[in-house]
């Protein structure tokens, strides 16, 4: 160790004239990626890359459902299960996934996941029969769940925080292309030669992403390991969940996924039946529609600007409740325009929900976004399974109405934030006001 970092050395260093040359790269910092500097293309592209790869693979069986309903005699609340499965592992090991990246490094982790994921992505074309197929996509969510749990600390430790919010945006790009393309492509290649080369061909696909995202991510040089302390993550985690805020928000979150889950999922049972009798390549594209999302995503900051967190959301929620009603036409033109305001109330409400949870938790935000992580997509897994079986029940009028029941969830829990917070300030003016008149009597 060098003389100036030892306590007795301390007069020593304080008396020369000139810092010590082998001191200094001891207290340097390793310097943070930014645009121009090297390494930092390379980590937009891996995790663009990464992103891709985990919605494909995520979602790969969606656009799907009513091929695999034919080819295993399964209902829709059945098939539902290939999409359920997925997200619902996902849900569950997302927070257990946070904290062994805290141990073993965010870049590990994430090379690990995506690793297990493709391989078992590779084998799901396989499957025997309709349990092995949903057993297969449990298990691809579970690897998954180490991506979105690590991506997003490697970034805040690795990249400058001026350049941050440009790198998120990249995965983010990187899941929505990942999600949107992945439905595309099986859903052409179905019509094609079957749901088995569809998800084949997901599969390669995300082979190929997973191969540049092991050549192109740098080392993390920023990570400090830490230590696995489980009763500490459940202090946090019970911390979260006793927060009445927080709780509201992941709420708030899993019913905008429920509502997007069950749409999603049966849409493509609807438009393949009479009166619309579209192609499965059609349909698959109907997943375009996801880019009204990245733009209304993107719009939520201003939304909150001018209307508060409160506003914004019930502006989301009465956009989504709109959408639902529109899509009970047997009109294709009036079906997509409904999808249209579906998705952009849906992404709008997900954006002010979870950034309003990184705004709310003063500690712990890892774990308060990892919750929000699994009630996101706990939502989906039951918005997925939910919708089918409205589906089966009562065809689309069932699936439309368990969206509205969802969306009127969102509305009561918005409404009693609301009122919580009026009641707060309610009971915090008499006490300021008794404290001026104190002050006043003092003064006088």
């Amino acid at each position: 160790m060098p003389p100036a970092s030892t306590g007795a050395s301390t007069l020593t260093v304080v008396a020369s004239p000139q810092p010590s040359p082998v001191a200094a790269p001891a207290t340097t910092a390793p310097e943070r990626l930014e645009p121009g500097r090297p390494g930092y293309r390379r980590m937009s592209f891996a995790l663009f890359a990464a992103g891709v790869a985990t919605f494909a693979l995520l979602y790969s069986t969606q656009a799907l459902l009513p091929a695999v309903s034919a080819s295993f005699g399964a209902t829709a609340g059945q098939a539902s299960w290939t999409v359920s499965a997925a997200t619902g592992a996902l849900a569950l090991c997302v927070l257990p996934m946070s904290a062994l990246s805290e141990r073993f490094g965010r870049r590990q982790m994430m090379t690990a996941s995506l690793t297990v994921a493709v391989m078992v992505g590779l084998l799901v074309p396989f499957a025997p029969s309709l349990g092995w197929l949903i057993a297969l996509r449990a298990v691809q969510g579970a690897a998954l769940a180490g991506l979105p749990a690590s991506a997003m600390a490697y970034l805040a430790e690795e990249v400058r925080p001026k350049a941050l919010v440009a790198a998120i945006g990249l995965f983010v790009a990187g899941n929505s292309i990942g999600g949107m393309s992945g439905r595309i492509l099986t859903g052409w290649i179905a019509q094609l030669w079957g749901w088995r080369a569809a998800l084949g061909a997901v599969g390669l696909l995300a082979v190929a992403c997973a191969v540049v995202f092991h050549f192109m991510i740098p080392r993390a040089r920023n990570f400090t390991p830490g230590t696995l302390n489980p009763k500490a993550l459940a202090k946090t985690v019970g911390g979260h969940l006793a927060d009445p805020l927080l709780r509201r928000l992941y709420a708030i979150g899993a019913l905008f996924m429920t509502v997007f889950g069950a749409v999603y999922t049966v849409i493509g049972y609807r438009l393949v039946e009479a009166p619309f009798n579209l192609p499965q390549g059609v349909v698959g594209s109907i997943f375009l529609v996801y880019l009204v999302g990245t733009v209304s995503s993107a719009a939520a900051g201003k939304l909150v600007a001018r209307l508060g967190r409160r506003g914004a959301l019930y502006l989301a929620v009465s956009t989504t409740a709109a959408g639902l009603l529109l899509s009970l036409a047997d009109q294709l033109a009036a079906v997509l325009l409904g999808l249209v305001l579906i998705t952009a109330g849906f992404f709008a409400g997900h954006a002010v929900a979870s950034s309003s949870v990184s705004r709310t938790a003063t500690k712990g935000r890892a774990q308060a976004s990892a919750l929000y992580q699994s009630a996101y997509y706990l939502g989906s897994s039951a918005g997925g399974t939910l919708g089918a079986v409205a589906f089966h029940a009562g065809g689309w009028a069932g699936t439309v109405s368990l969206g509205l029941l969802a969306v009127l969830g969102v509305v009561s829990i918005t409404l009693y934030g609301t009122r919580a917070a009026r009641a707060e300030r309610r009971r915090q003016v008499p006490v300021v006001s008794v404290q001026h008149r104190g002050m006043a009597s003092v003064q006088n």
